[in-house]
């Protein structure tokens, strides 16, 4: 499956892992993927990026980082600025090649996009263009703040209008003072056209196996 957010900094790489972790606990062999990352750190390993080590950690079996993370970008901007700061023109054929890998050692792929729906992988590439390409379906993550209604509502709509499949949609608390949070949530339920598959309540430190439960994946 394919996890995307309503933006960037709404929990895509915590919905990720809790998903890993839930289709473990029914049973799966689940391993996680970052195709793109931006805003690594220099290791003795090589460039290392915070979301794609806790899919890493998530994953069983655990699966090289290479092929999770096939374009490890410095710099923690857009990707398209990264890789043009790096040096790197990002192509659908290595991510391909890291994702059949993983494939052979899993019962499911879980791999995570970047920023929101419409973030541009590369000057030549959207997320639809990975998503056709891997032919996965879509869940979205809602980053449940003040205006998500309506970013769900179009993040929902591009994705379908783009041909992509979308099966679920996961909401995260990121705001713990929002006002009205549950009225919010019971018209997303409403609203979008796809089933919720669970909420994550807001935590300063989030522990992904523990939430596992919250999730139902349904796809």
């Amino acid at each position: 499956m394919f996890v995307t957010g309503t933006d960037t900094g709404i929990g895509k790489s915590l919905a990720s892992a809790t998903l890993l972790h839930s289709l473990r606990s029914l049973g799966a062999r689940a391993v996680g993927m970052k195709p793109v990352a931006s805003g690594c750190d220099a290791t003795a390993d090589g460039w290392r990026n915070e979301d794609a080590l806790l899919l890493q950690a998530a994953s069983r079996p655990t699966p090289r980082y290479d092929d999770i993370n096939p374009y490890a970008l410095p710099q923690p901007l857009a990707p398209e600025i990264a890789a043009a700061q790096a040096g790197v023109e990002i192509a659908l054929a290595p991510i391909q090649q890291a994702y059949a890998r993983l494939s052979a050692q899993a019962d499911t792929v879980v791999v995570e996009g970047v920023g929101g729906w419409a973030a541009p992988i590369s000057a030549e590439l959207d997320q639809i263009d990975l998503v056709r390409a891997l032919d996965l379906p879509v869940v979205l993550v809602v980053g449940v703040r003040l205006g998500a209604i309506n970013h769900a509502r179009l993040s929902a709509r591009a994705i379908q209008a783009d041909g992509a499949r979308l099966v679920g949609w996961i909401a995260n608390g990121i705001d713990p003072h929002m006002a009205s949070a549950e009225e919010n949530f019971h018209i997303l339920c409403r609203r979008l056209p796809v089933p919720c598959w669970g909420r994550l309540p807001y935590s300063p430190s989030p522990d992904p196996a523990a939430m596992a439960g919250l999730l139902t994946p349904v796809f």
